[in-house]
């Protein structure tokens, strides 16, 4: 019987890839490169053997989606900021039978969904970004993105987070799950977005997420998922707050009484608001 040994939600903004590369940006991120690193080294001691992340740049318009690849191998530079990542060399393996084992719950949930096993269908820098850090070990961690649905509903995502739970159950893995995504998410309009690598675009955006970390800190969970619908909604939520929900599906909804511990300090970078935040499984 498989379990899920972690659950963490997290960042993967370019300018941590910018920050590791000699340059005028160089070490602006350090204490996310920490966190992430931090995560994969709580996942190893955990006992995981398999990443399943909630990629919210993998953006499905039509269901749900999981990369169901035996194997991730390739070189990515963004088409969004190719100026920010580019030339990032990945080789990691994947995991069939969970990517099928997740396709079987989440339609058994009465959700559409498909694992795809396509040679061209890379990974994105949700994954990618975060992966660098955590999972660099010579012998990595088995690797499954599944997509996050940008016209999906909250209340689907909790489906499809609940049905990721059962899939982890029934393989034989030990999974470490990560929401790979922003808090508020408001991009600055284009001719200024250059001087927002370090701003938030709306000082409301930044009010609004503080109060999303002091909820998670104190185990206030119900009350933030009470909101979730509109803060998604007020503060532009990255891929509809896709990986966030899921996240919570999995850990039991407003059931769930953990209290999340932060590994980063908030953080804004190009306009959103970024964090790294593992919630322990087991409460």
């Amino acid at each position: 019987m498989g379990e899920l040994v972690l659950a963490a939600k997290i960042t993967h903004v370019p300018s941590i890839w910018l920050s590791i590369h000699p340059g005028k940006h160089h070490g602006i991120r350090r204490p996310a490169e920490l966190g992430l690193a931090e995560v994969g080294r709580r996942a190893r001691e955990r006992g995981a053997d398999t990443f399943l992340v909630a990629d919210s740049h993998w953006m499905n318009s039509m269901g749900f989606h999981v990369n169901a690849k035996a194997r991730h191998q390739g070189s990515y530079a963004s088409h969004e900021l190719p100026h920010f990542i580019r030339d990032l060399e990945y080789d990691y393996p994947g995991c069939p039978d969970l990517a099928a084992l997740i396709v079987e719950e989440i339609v058994a949930g009465g959700q559409r969904a498909m694992a795809h096993d396509v040679r061209d269908l890379g990974l994105e820098y949700a994954t990618l970004v975060p992966m660098h850090f955590m999972n660099r070990a010579e012998e990595p961690l088995a690797v499954v993105p599944v997509g996050c649905n940008i016209y999906s509903t909250i209340e689907e995502n909790r489906q499809v987070g609940a049905a990721l739970r059962r899939a982890v159950e029934r393989s034989d893995r030990r999974v470490a799950f990560l929401a790979s995504g922003s808090l508020s998410h408001q991009f600055p309009p284009n001719e200024v977005s250059h001087r927002f690598l370090d701003r938030i675009s709306d000082p409301f955006n930044e009010q609004a997420d503080r109060v999303v970390l002091d909820q998670w800190r104190e185990g206030r969970i119900a009350e933030f998922l009470a909101a979730l619908p509109a803060y998604n909604e007020r503060c532009t939520g990255e891929a509809a707050m896709a990986d966030t929900a899921m996240l919570f599906g999995m850990l039991g909804w407003d059931a769930y009484t953990g209290r999340g511990e932060q590994l980063c300090d908030y953080f804004p970078s190009s306009g959103t608001g970024q964090v790294i935040v593992d919630f322990p499984v087991d409460a």
